[in-house]
């Protein structure tokens, strides 16, 4: 069978939960598939099963959607953001250190030997490899340095599916101006175009598919209407338009809108607990109407730290009556000192924190990436580890002041209802794995239901 690259029109068209829908469905087909992405630009990462690498969340997610052990191999090119024009980048899930923007476009062919040898190594277990784009596959400037697109469609004959988002406007030229730019050769392969996305009477669009198909010379896979998922978030501005029905909400959590923030997937458990309304506060007044402050993970732990002092957050931390919990990068401001010596995060080598526990953290040249079950505050949970920062204990916690290095902690149901019921009795929790996996099948079929999965999986087998 071939493998299949899903283009996007634009940024933010829907390319992620697409693809893991349309990996999910040929799963479900009895196809064994695997997600895919060249290159990822993205704070929010996950520890791979095997190997303990790094891989963006969109590949994790749609893997584990599918019951596989996640692998470096599925995402090879990892880029974090840095400081001054700088990317942390991480190859086959281990962190090579930062890399200036220019000089990492200008070696991108020394890159393209891991994507080679990643995508074959999959060639040679899966039947069908969905390899995600990244932005739009036909910004001219950035065509012979595009690495997710035009390199794995043209390298691997990729069958080539567009996604483009209607809710923006201007569908027609984005798809239309998306083809014609794209090399003959990879026009060829186009099975053809899902309009995501779509509000509103489904019949008024009846006329855009005569345009697209007739004019274009496009099929039109699918009409898909728009359908809030909360899960799999691949970046921050794809996890700020999250929807929350908080009619039922009892308890107000406000997470610090940090500017480096990641691994932001941690509050999706938050996002669709009906009894939590979850906001994303930029300034200390924000703060006094929520019951509980988190501080999240940051790529820049010692800017971020800055900035909430700046903002006057440093005072409201200080709270020994509000619940406040900081997760890796936001335990870390907690410390007296966040030393960095070898200057990993920032220039300075040592800078006071929020002084909240004693002693300091000292930041290491090599980072500490792994999971496992942890004791977290008494109770034993699942998580993972990525961070360069070292302390005593990987948790500690007083009186109303919970903190660790472990991501993931809101996804285990009996740590969630210890901390929420301290700050409402009432708080009844849910159990986020059914939640999950219910999630994860209902969106699925809504994508089989508006989606020719059938014509798909034919032209892959063409």
């Amino acid at each position: 069978m071939n493998s299949l690259s899903i283009f996007g029109t634009s940024s933010d068209a829907g390319k992620s939960t697409l693809s893991f829908a349309i990996t999910y469905l040929l799963h479900e087909r009895g196809i064994k598939v695997v997600p895919f992405k060249a290159q990822n630009v993205s704070n929010n990462s996950q520890v791979t099963d095997l190997n303990a690498g790094e891989i963006a969340i969109p590949q994790a997610f749609a893997a584990e959607a599918i019951g596989l052990q996640t692998s470096p191999r599925m995402n090879p090119i990892l880029l974090k953001s840095g400081g001054r024009s700088k990317a942390h980048l991480i190859i086959n899930g281990k962190s090579v250190g930062d890399k200036d923007v220019w000089s990492y476009y200008r070696d991108i062919d020394t890159l393209k030997p891991f994507v080679k040898a990643a995508f074959k190594h999959l060639q040679k277990e899966y039947d069908v490899i969905v390899a995600e784009g990244a932005g739009s596959p036909v910004e001219l400037n950035l065509m012979k340095k595009d690495l997710s697109n035009i390199y794995v469609a043209k390298k691997f004959n990729t069958k080539i599916i567009l996604v483009a988002d209607i809710e923006r406007g201007g569908v027609f030229a984005s798809i239309y101006g998306v083809y014609k730019l794209l090399p003959k050769k990879l026009r060829k392969n186009i099975i053809g175009v899902i309009v995501n996305k779509f509000q509103g009477d489904m019949s008024l669009f009846d006329s855009g598919v005569e345009i697209i198909e007739q004019r274009f010379g496009i099929k039109v896979l699918g009409v898909v209407p728009f359908k809030p998922f909360n899960l799999g978030f691949e970046d921050s501005a794809s996890l700020m338009g999250y929807k929350q029905d908080t009619k039922n909400a009892i308890i107000k959590v406000g997470v610090l809108k940090l500017p480096h923030i990641s691994n932001f997937t941690d509050f999706e458990p938050l996002v669709v607990d009906s009894e939590i309304e979850l906001t994303f506060i930029s300034n200390a007044v924000e703060a006094a109407a929520c019951e509980m402050l988190i501080i999240p993970g940051s790529k820049r732990v010692v800017d971020d730290l800055l900035w909430l002092k700046e903002r006057g957050f440093d005072a409201v931390l200080s709270s020994k009556e509000k619940m406040i919990v900081g997760i890796c990068g936001g335990y870390e401001m907690l410390f007296e000192e966040i030393l960095d010596p070898l200057h990993i995060e920032s220039e300075q080598g040592m800078v006071a924190g929020l002084g909240r526990f004693k002693g300091s953290v000292t930041f290491q040249k090599e980072k500490i990436v792994k999971k496992g079950c942890y004791n977290i505050w008494g109770t034993m949970a699942e998580g993972y580890e990525i961070h360069n920062a070292i302390a005593k204990k990987n948790a500690k916690h007083k009186r109303n002041l919970y903190a660790t290095f472990v991501h993931g902690i809101f996804e285990n149901d009996a740590l969630r209802l210890k901390l929420f019921s301290k700050i409402n009795a009432n708080y009844k929790g849910y159990n986020f794995k059914e939640f999950k996996a219910g999630a994860i099948k209902e969106f699925a079929n809504h994508i089989d239901k508006h989606v020719d999965m059938g014509f798909i999986e034919a032209s892959l087998c063409e």
